[in-house]
């Protein structure tokens, strides 16, 4: 899965319709009906506003709509672009302003098509993560080892706390959590251990994770 970590929006024009592509990121049907709504009211005076989404529940949601378009058209083509895309957490608008000239089924679908292709290609994504969002509280003299051995399993540190103790955060791949754990433990001979355990959705920002959601 991925996700939208900044937004373009696009517009192109076929035989003088213009098609205007619109990108949210959202996390509920809500939102994306918020959305949906905010664009028809932009372009009040646009033939269409065709609309597709994708959102991560429990399971992946789908919907879409041709907004008066020949069926099949419109709303369908965008979903299979976002699909494409590995796109979730994702609203599309594509408003039509009709330039005068009909364009057949073949040509409308190549049209929405290509105007979404073209924004989300304008826009940055970045692939989810399954992980756990961990803690951990030691001494000063176990520090450098401690993130050193972190760098050797290639588990990113989220964030640094420096008191009387430290606390560091780690976000750590599924498949690592458990030799990991059992470093820390035997570093320390056993006096540190993870603690606040966590599981989240994340991605990667340059060198640091961005936690993007807890599950």
């Amino acid at each position: 899965m991925k996700i939208l970590t900044s937004i373009n929006n696009s517009e192109i024009e076929v035989k003088r319709s213009r098609f205007i592509a619109s990108l949210a990121r959202v996390g509920t049907e809500a939102e994306a009906a918020g959305f949906i709504e905010g664009i028809r009211k932009l372009h009040r005076d646009a033939r269409h506003n065709c609309f597709a989404y994708r959102i991560a529940a429990s399971d992946i949601l789908e919907r879409s709509s041709d907004d008066g378009e020949p069926s099949g058209t419109a709303g369908r083509p965008m979903l299979d672009i976002l699909k494409g895309a590995e796109l979730t957490d994702t609203v599309a608008v594509v408003t039509r302003y009709f330039g005068g000239k009909l364009l057949g089924t073949g040509g409308l679908v190549r049209a929405y098509s290509d105007a979404l292709r073209e924004a989300i290609m304008a826009s940055e994504t970045a692939e989810l993560l399954y992980g756990t969002e961990a803690g951990l509280w030691l001494g000063y003299e176990l520090l450098n080892q401690v993130k050193y051995t972190a760098e050797k399993y290639g588990i990113s540190i989220a964030s640094e706390e420096y008191g009387e103790r430290c606390r560091l955060s780690f976000i750590i791949a599924g498949d690592r959590l458990s030799d990991f754990s059992a470093r820390i433990s035997e570093l320390s001979m056993g006096r540190l251990s993870l603690c606040e355990q966590r599981p989240v959705l994340y991605y990667e920002n340059g060198y640091r994770p961005v936690i993007y959601k807890y599950i």
